[in-house]
């Protein structure tokens, strides 16, 4: 192997060490059998909600997850091998991919990692339950509101209340 070749190989592992450390979430799929038009489809769902997939060599994947401090994917590493970064959207790229793979039986998802921490198939789907990153903020903001709403709720009663009294 030339050492340009080597030199290029570092500089990907070195790239996609970066991607692992920066990502919010990563989900790892075995993409075999997908058409071409499943494909697209998937990488267009995939874009829309801000996540890159990279098919990547099992070879530096593994590399990068070392560079990285990821420990135990190894196993997850064989096979045809797609990788999606999010690097904002924890939920985004668990969620297209595990709706996605209802309808396109040929995508498996292998695991994955949240947070830093290497995730297994069922954490990937356990969060692919959750709602996105909107839906959660709404059901926050809900919360949050509701107490305002009660008072405002009690004061209307209230002056209700002495409306009738007066009148």
């Amino acid at each position: 192997m030339s050492e340009a070749n080597i030199a290029k190989k570092a500089q990907l592992v070195e790239e996609v060490a970066a991607k692992f450390e920066a990502a919010a979430s990563v989900v790892i799929v075995d993409y075999r059998g997908l058409t071409v038009e499943q494909a697209t489809e998937l990488r267009k769902q995939l874009r829309e909600a801000g996540v890159e997939m990279k098919v990547i060599k099992n070879g530096i994947l593994t590399r990068a997850a070392q560079k990285a401090g990821l420990e135990g994917l190894d196993e997850v590493f064989t096979g045809p091998t797609a990788v999606a970064f999010s690097n904002e959207d924890v939920v985004a790229p668990a969620k297209i991919m595990n709706d996605f793979a209802k309808t396109a039986e040929a995508l498996e998802i292998k695991g994955g990692i949240i947070e830093g921490k290497v995730s297994s198939v069922e954490a990937i789907k356990e969060l692919a339950a959750l709602p996105n990153r909107e839906g959660l903020l709404s059901m926050l903001l809900s919360v949050l509101q509701a107490p305002v709403r009660n008072v405002a709720y009690a004061i209307n009663a209230v002056a209700d209340a002495k409306e009738e009294d007066v009148a």
